[in-house]
């Protein structure tokens, strides 16, 4: 992390390249493709503040094809710095039943984030245990 104390979005794609970990990959697209799996969350994210609709297993399956790409501390810190605020207990919701939140995510925009100070959607939580 020495040279990345903070990420922004003007420095987070450099970031990502120096994180990224697939063996498989062959050129930028599939790079690009695996950075996409934010996007998506975003949108489902989005539509289920909207609509109430949870694809959960979507959701799911996007984190963990994430974090088979990218080492874990560039995975999470990428994901904080990417979703929206508004999101951050949704998020937090599926990192904990993944067991993958940490307690602190540090240096993200020029603010350390604690896991103590989001909040858990146990509704989420209640959804995903029955999996």
């Amino acid at each position: 992390m020495s040279n990345f104390q903070n990420i922004t979005d003007s420095n987070y794609l450099l970031y990502a390249m120096r994180g990224y970990e697939n063996p498989h990959c062959v050129d930028v697209l599939e790079f690009d493709e695996d950075l996409k799996k934010i996007k998506y969350l975003k949108k489902l994210f989005s539509l289920y503040r909207k609509d109430g609709e949870l694809k959960e297993r979507l959701i799911l399956n996007h984190l963990i094809t994430f974090f088979n790409v990218f080492e874990f501390e560039h995975a999470i810190r990428i994901l904080f710095l990417r979703v929206d605020e508004s999101h951050y207990s949704l998020l937090k919701s599926f990192l904990v039943y993944l067991n993958k939140m940490p307690d602190e995510v540090c240096g993200i925009n020029g603010k350390n984030i604690n896991r103590e100070d989001l909040v858990i959607e146990e509704n989420i939580l209640q959804i995903l245990r029955k999996l």
